[in-house]
Formats: structure tokens, C-alpha cells, sequence
């Protein structure tokens, strides 16, 4: 299996609710850097995964929807916990539709045999989610 990763990262605001989560249950911001990691089992004509370049614009533009943004307010995420859990698939999500959708080039969401996407909010934490390119293409 072969894979290329790209990464970015970006900034949000937002809080938990139940006592699980202790003092982040206030209002708390939060940097994440982004892994999004891309599979396919065999290489294009031109010995490539995918091209890299339109891979870091896609998932910049995906980052942009949440970045420097407070996730409390956002109507998409409402009466949800915005874990880094969450967000890694949600940005999974994403990036897989856009990839169905062609943004990665022609032809290479059909090759894909899935996307990884890690959230690193820490040096000592991270969450990752994976999983396959949506079939309705």
C-alpha cells in the first residue's frame, strides 16, 4: 500500500459539555495540527499517489470552514461535543467528498482506497480517524 501525507493546521475556539471534560468545559481555544494521509494500493502512469499540491489545497479549504472559528457558534455543530475525535472525522468527511468529487485530479479518487486524517492536539495527544473515499462518485 502506498501512501503520501500532507499537513496544515488550524485554530479554534469552543467548549465541552459534562463533567468528563472537567475545566475545558469553559470556553478554551485550541491548535491543531492536521495529518491527511492518502492510500492507494498501486501508482498512477506518472508513479504518483496523488498529486500533493492539489491535496494541500484541498485540505486547506476544507481547515478554512473551521479555522479561527468559535465551533460553539457554528449551526453545524450544535448540541455536539467538537472532540478531536469528532473533528478528525468530520474533517475526514470532507475531504473525502471533495476528493469524490475530483479536487485531487482525474481519476484518483477511483485508485484511493481511503483517507487517514490525524488531529495532533498536543506533542503527547493526538486522535485519528480513517476510512474509505465515499462510493457515490
Amino acid at each position: 500500500m502506498y501512501a503520501v501525507t500532507v499537513c496544515d493546521h488550524f485554530m479554534i475556539a469552543h467548549s465541552f459539555r459534562g463533567e468528563l471534560f472537567g475545566p475545558a468545559q469553559a470556553l478554551h481555544g485550541a491548535t491543531y495540527a492536521v495529518e491527511a494521509e492518502f492510500r492507494r494500493a498501486d501508482l498512477d502512469a506518472n508513479g504518483v499517489v496523488c498529486d500533493i499540491g492539489r491535496a494541500m489545497t484541498a485540505l486547506r479549504e476544507v481547515l478554512a470552514a473551521f479555522d479561527y472559528r468559535n465551533l460553539d457558534a457554528e449551526s453545524d455543530f450544535a448540541g455536539i461535543n467538537t472532540t478531536t475525535e469528532f473533528l478528525a472525522a468530520e474533517i475526514h468527511r470532507r475531504l473525502a467528498l471533495r476528493t469524490a468529487a475530483g479536487d485531487l485530479g482525474p481519476d484518483t479518487a477511483d485508485r484511493l482506497t481511503g483517507i487517514k486524517v490525524t488531529l495532533r492536539e498536543s506533542p503527547r495527544a493526538w486522535a485519528s480517524f480513517e476510512g474509505p473515499i465515499p462510493a457515490t462518485r
